[in-house]
């Protein structure tokens, strides 16, 4: 069967009602892939991982974050997180996270859970391990820029005047420019503004077309990326984590969103220089910003495969410490 199983609402602690998708093997799973999805797109999307993973053993979760795809919060309109202080709505994030997972947990007693996430996806996938650094058997964070630098406590700034003069809930006029525009004309001669996310013009094509992908963050969203990026360079943050947990960070080496790779790299010298033993980088020198949906060498279907060895691997690793 292609696609997922099961479409669910879960309701989660924070008071979302969480669009959740999943898809299983027939035996018993090896573990369970959480995943989570990256900024302006939705679970849906990952629907072809999702049929890898089954075959080649694994479960797959993944739901929509709030104020993204179908998910429903009260206080999380389309492009935000939800009503707290600035910077700090992403804990609600990290909130359905955790209800994911336990419920993941529920469905799937017994499985070891590997946390995953795609570019935000990945920022939430590393600051729920941050703050519950004992879930999960395995990290995996793919196309994620952790390295803020001092241009984004200028952006910061910048945030922080939009907000004081048109509110938190719209979208921010001057940081898409900065990112996803300034990403487009990274690429030489490319069709479409979109072109940064894949080599592939038919996955390009279906962002644009996908009225779910694509819109503007808001304000306060963007305040949010930048908490998570900063909290998760921290090296007093990251010394929380199991020493020995074991980590992959993928990057593409022409993907502008991550300094072409080079901010992958740097994110896995911050881990090791914290004590961390098991961390793998893996930069595609190929591909753009979406791995799961390249035609660049080795191709999404080689990045899977790439995945699936590591995670054998990692959970034989981390079963062996235990």
């Amino acid at each position: 069967m292609s696609g997922f199983d099961e479409q669910t609402t879960l309701r989660s602690p924070t008071g979302a009602e969480l669009n959740l998708l999943h898809k299983r093997p027939a035996d018993r799973p090896r573990a369970v892939v959480q995943i989570n999805h990256g900024l302006a797109e939705h679970a849906a999307r990952y629907a072809h991982f999702a049929d890898y993973l089954c075959e080649a053993g694994f479960a797959a979760f993944v739901h929509d974050h709030r104020g993204h795809g179908h998910t429903k919060a009260p206080d999380a309109p389309l492009g935000t997180f939800g009503k707290a202080p600035a910077g700090e709505s992403w804990k609600l994030a990290v909130a359905d996270v955790l209800a994911v997972h336990d419920h993941a947990a529920q469905i799937c007693p017994d499985a070891p859970i590997i946390t995953f996430g795609h570019s935000m996806g990945g920022m939430i996938a590393l600051n729920f391990a941050l703050s519950h650094p004992q879930r999960q058997a395995a990290l995996a964070v793919w196309n994620s820029n952790f390295k803020m630098g001092f241009e984004g406590r200028i952006a910061q700034a910048v945030l922080a005047g939009e907000r004081m003069l048109k509110g938190s809930d719209v979208p921010s006029t001057i940081l898409p420019k900065q990112t996803f525009g300034a990403w487009g004309k990274a690429i030489k001669d490319a069709r479409t503004e979109f072109d940064w996310l894949s080599h592939d013009p038919q996955q390009v094509d279906a962002y644009i077309e996908d009225p779910l992908c694509g819109w503007d963050a808001s304000v306060a969203l963007w305040q949010d990326l930048f908490a998570m990026g900063y909290r998760g360079s921290d090296r007093a943050a990251l010394a929380a984590l199991p020493p020995a947990l074991p980590v992959y960070l993928v990057g593409g080496g022409q993907d502008p969103a991550t300094g072409n790779g080079r901010a992958v790299t740097w994110i896995a010298e911050q881990m090791r220089a914290c004590g961390m033993t098991d961390v793998t980088g893996r930069i595609y020198d190929e591909m753009r910003h979406e791995t799961l949906n390249e035609t660049a060498l080795p191709g999404a279907r080689g990045a899977m495969e790439d995945f699936a060895a590591w995670a054998v691997a990692a959970l034989q690793r981390s079963r062996a410490i235990a």
